[in-house]
């Protein structure tokens, strides 16, 4: 079976995660593609396949024998998809041999187009899947999902001698949570690859340092005929604070290395209001350099109008995985380089405007850059897989499994 068919499949199941996180999984409905997925690998003849009560899948390959000495490879997808836009009742769309023209988007009014996502003009002639425009597509990342289960049935099939391959399939990775209750140590690998989201021959090994902060500003609500001098308009001061930061430090002015701060969501009224934001950095000392200009409006809010009246809290996230990557694991960049090359997929290495289960998993003790799926425009209605893109995936890493099985 190809990859994309049992993408869509995949792509059907309802498995979005909930920022209203308590314990892993954060939604139960991700135990649903969990189930299916144990039960496949079994199928494919991974004995040891099993699902734990946090929603995590875990299975692998004996080496082949003579093989036991080589080193032992990962290979690591999330099943959740984004919280904040529909998942569910997904309603892929194949679309072959794609014009390169517009593509509208079921009855949604919505249209996938080249001029929107110039991206599109190289996938000329492939094989697409769209959404119908109501939904997330998921291939971020049912398609590193897919992409996985196909390399388990061609490594079985085929006969391909392999030191240990263990295969990971985790939930909560969109909600910062991936990577909490996974067990390094059980999963018994050397070194793991994360096959997340991008296009074919992508490889990151750089993220961003990251965090979450929240204000609440506390007000002091009296009549307003009455205010004068009295009042603290909670309201106000919040964006006040936010007129604070840097204007051009924001995601939708930055590029490439460039960090910066992001509001994500607020609220209240006069007596009280809230602000959350994220704050990425590639750099470490640029990073707690932003952190300490939060801390700095703070302060500069509570000596104006008066102790309290503003509060932080500050939550760290993940940090950035090159600090593992670079120093003793280069051969992972190495490798998925002849990886792709050996596939006819050009390597693009460039740093990830964002975060994987890879980046914590690094500090975790498991080593762990990232592929691309062949996915694009994640996180929202105009996701598109490229079909061509994901079997050239899927290639890459049967490259990697090979070449580390040469020891």
């Amino acid at each position: 079976m190809r990859a994309y068919e049992r993408f869509i499949t995949y792509a059907k199941i309802h498995t979005a995660s909930s920022e209203d996180f308590v314990k892993n999984p954060s939604t139960e409905r991700q135990f649903d593609l969990a189930r299916l997925l144990v039960k496949e690998l079994k199928e494919l003849g991974v004995s040891d396949a099993r699902l734990t009560e946090s929603c995590y899948v875990y299975g692998s390959l004996p080496a082949t024998p003579g093989y036991e000495t080589r080193p032992k490879l990962g290979f690591i997808a999330h099943m959740d998809t984004i919280p904040d836009f529909s998942g569910e009742n997904v309603r892929p769309t194949l679309i072959h041999a794609y014009d390169g023209g517009d593509l509208p988007l079921g009855n949604s009014g919505r249209v996938l187009s080249p001029r929107d996502f110039p991206s599109l003009l190289a996938l000329k002639g492939k094989t697409l899947i769209t959404t119908d425009g109501t939904t997330v597509l998921g291939g971020d990342d049912k398609a590193g999902v897919a992409e996985i289960m196909t390399l388990v049935e061609l490594l079985q099939k085929d006969h391909i001698p392999h030191g240990r391959i263990g295969v990971a399939f985790t939930p909560d990775e969109e909600i910062g949570h991936g990577p909490d209750g996974f067990d390094v140590k059980g999963f018994g690998c050397d070194f793991g690859y994360t096959l997340d989201g991008g296009k074919a021959g992508e490889i990151e090994f750089e993220n961003f340092n990251a965090c979450a902060a929240k204000f609440t500003v506390h007000g002091r609500n009296v009549h307003p005929g009455a205010a004068k001098g009295v009042m603290i308009n909670a309201l106000q001061v919040a964006m006040e604070l936010n007129g604070l930061l840097p204007g051009a430090e924001r995601p939708e002015h930055t590029a490439g290395y460039e960090g910066f701060f992001h509001l994500t969501d607020m609220g209240g009224n006069v007596e009280q209001a809230t602000l959350s934001y994220i704050v990425r950095d590639h750099s470490t000392e640029r990073f707690s350099s932003r952190k300490a200009t939060l801390r700095q409006i703070e302060a500069f809010l509570n000596e104006k109008y008066g102790p309290g009246t503003c509060e932080l809290v500050l939550r760290d996230q993940y940090r950035n995985m090159v600090e593992k990557i670079r120093p003793d694991n280069y051969h992972l960049i190495e490798n998925a380089i002849a990886a792709c090359e050996a596939a006819g997929v050009k390597p693009l290495i460039q740093p990830i405007r964002g975060g994987t289960d890879g980046a914590t998993l690094s500090f975790m003790g498991l080593p762990c850059p990232n592929l691309g799926t062949g996915d694009y425009a994640c996180h929202g209605p105009f996701e598109h897989v490229c079909v061509e893109e994901m079997d050239q995936c899927v290639q890459v890493a049967l490259n990697l499994v090979k070449a580390y099985a040469r020891g």
